[in-house]
């Protein structure tokens, strides 16, 4: 079964959501170190998502140029 890839806002409503149970000490320390790892893999999602978009961007402008 594939996993679905969250967009780029639901990975920064996810994120958001981790940080707040980080900060309002919601979150119980078991389950830190969990949080904290899907929060990386949220931000490297984001990251690529953005990475894509730039490139795309100077893709679309280099061609209006040309």
């Amino acid at each position: 079964m594939t996993k679905k890839v969250e967009s780029y806002s639901e990975a920064i409503a996810k994120l958001r959501r981790i940080v707040s149970e980080i900060e309002g000490s919601e979150l119980d320390v078991d389950l830190l170190s969990e949080k904290v790892q899907e929060a990386t893999r949220l931000i490297k999602l984001c990251k690529e998502k953005l990475y894509k978009v730039d490139e795309d961007v100077k893709k679309v402008l280099e061609e209006l140029e040309a």
